[in-house]
């Protein structure tokens, strides 16, 4: 994950990036069913905390899931084995995507989709890759060695993976795309001469010019990216906020009336280049990022990020449960 992060502005935590005027989405949710369980009779299927962590774990254990690696090969097979049992509808985006230094990716997104005849619809996504470079990691020698990835991007995969689950065995009326999107962890390493632009989120930002369904619509979506972490805080992202705040806000007091208040942080945190903004600016869909912040920490995330330290020790399934309990709620009760 992530690419860049404006940094913090004292306590406020006001995004520090210039953002366009306007908000949009803000049709989705009106300011009346903004808290969770308001009125609709649907009940919310329970989270399974261990089946999330299990998807994060078995991600893990294939190594580092660098693109034209034998592991991320592996991994996607998996995924695409672990929706279709779930009883996705499945699309493979297979395509080649040039890295920031020249190289050819062979790259894949996965998709799954629930109740596809449905014009009501909700995107959930999340990126399945690591990254190859651990180029954070406190000691230099360790700056070029890939890394296992298991809060970013793994923790995110095994919430959607859950969530399949519950869709498969909890009838939804709501049409719900779920995507792993690959690549986007390639971006612009410390250690490179030159920083590069749009080097990450490669994947997403193909799918934005080429969705797997011409001309594809949602009403909103939502992006889960380093969310297992046992310190997690997620604040209110400063693309989300402005794109799609009416979604921030349902999110945000949904997790409060849930009892997840010390992760769900009301307040505004940094604005981060991940792939809801290419979600957001090639398909005009309102999205938020759900994202482990860290306005005290010099770039803003935690301390494993994009080290050697990014591993199963840290994964805790409080916080597992915490995100996709939440999502769980909004999506059942759109």
């Amino acid at each position: 994950m992530n690419k860049f992060i404006c940094l913090f502005l004292g306590s406020l935590l006001l995004s520090c990036c210039s953002q366009k005027g306007t908000t949009k989405g803000s049709d989705v949710f009106t300011e009346s069913t903004s808290g969770a369980n308001t009125g609709n009779s649907v009940e919310t299927p329970s989270f399974d905390a261990d089946s999330a962590y299990a998807h994060v774990a078995s991600q893990v254990a294939f190594g580092p899931r660098v693109p034209n690696t034998p592991a991320h090969k592996a991994c996607a097979a998996y995924l695409v084995s672990g929706l279709e049992r779930y009883g996705a509808e499945i699309y493979v985006q297979e395509t080649v995507l040039t890295a920031y230094n020249g190289d050819k990716l062979q790259a894949k997104n996965i998709i799954g989709v629930f109740n596809p005849e449905n014009k009501k619809r909700i995107l959930l996504f999340a990126h399945w890759d690591s990254r190859p470079y651990s180029d954070h990691d406190p000691d230099e020698a360790n700056h070029r060695k890939p890394l296992d990835g298991a809060d970013d991007g793994a923790s995110g995969v095994g919430v959607l993976l859950e969530i399949a689950r519950q869709i498969s065995l909890n009838n939804i009326q709501t049409g719900i795309d779920i995507i792993f999107f690959d690549a986007e962890d390639y971006g612009s390493p410390e250690f490179a001469k030159e920083y590069k632009l749009n080097t990450w989120c490669l994947g997403s930002q193909f799918w934005a010019k080429n969705p797997h369904i011409p001309s594809y619509k949602a009403d909103f979506g939502i992006l889960l990216d380093m969310v297992g972490h046992k310190d997690a805080t997620f604040y209110k992202e400063g693309h989300s906020v402005s794109y799609a705040a009416p979604v921030v806000e349902k999110v945000w007091s949904t997790a409060r009336n849930l009892g997840y208040g010390k992760y769900f942080i009301n307040a505004k945190g940094g604005t981060i280049t991940d792939d809801h903004q290419y979600v957001i600016e090639g398909r005009n869909i309102p999205c938020i990022d759900i994202i482990n912040l860290k306005p005290d920490t010099p770039h803003g995330f935690g301390m494993h990020w994009h080290t050697q330290n990014d591993t199963m020790d840290n994964i805790d399934e409080n916080v597992l449960k915490a995100t996709g309990q939440t999502v769980l709620e909004v999506i059942y009760n759109y």
